[in-house]
């Protein structure tokens, strides 16, 4: 098994998620390098803030009253079980932040934030990412569980 990901050429930075989702993804400033795309991973503010105090290397993070979102790479999901206490969001796509140009997509609406999201923290070096083994880590000790990964996809 191979570790290293390849970056898809596809996928950069402030690239939009799949369009056919109806929601928005989270802006990542254009200066900053994300060839690996990106997903983001929803804890509680105050999750939030301890996590802000405990990583030390953090990336992109956005956050509006209900949610904080930190930006990891595409994939992040793969082969760990998140915390139920967090919410991922593939393409960081945003449900409740829609295109206004987009027609809702059928269904029921899913929960989204509460307000406008907005980029609460920007890393100091040129990465959007906060690096998703630590993060995960420590998503599972403040919910008080033991982390789980497996080499089959579980998410």
């Amino acid at each position: 098994m191979n570790p290293q990901r390849t970056p898809d050429p596809s996928l950069r930075a402030g690239s939009a998620p799949d369009p056919s989702l109806g929601a928005l993804g989270l802006p990542i400033p254009d200066d900053l390098s994300g060839g690996l795309g990106h997903d983001a991973v929803g804890t509680t503010p105050e999750h939030g803030r301890r996590i802000m105090d405990c990583l030390p290397r953090i990336g992109c993070v956005f956050a509006d009253d209900r949610q904080w979102w930190w930006v990891v790479p595409t994939g992040s999901q793969i082969g760990v079980a998140w915390p139920s206490s967090t919410r991922y969001a593939v393409g960081a796509a945003l449900a409740g932040q829609r295109d206004p140009g987009r027609p809702a997509p059928a269904g029921p609406p899913l929960p989204g934030p509460a307000g406008r999201v907005r980029l609460i923290h920007r890393p100091d070096h040129d990465s959007p990412y906060t690096p998703p083994i630590p993060l995960y880590f420590l998503t599972c000790r403040l919910a008080g569980i033991t982390p789980q990964w497996s080499l089959a996809a579980v998410g």
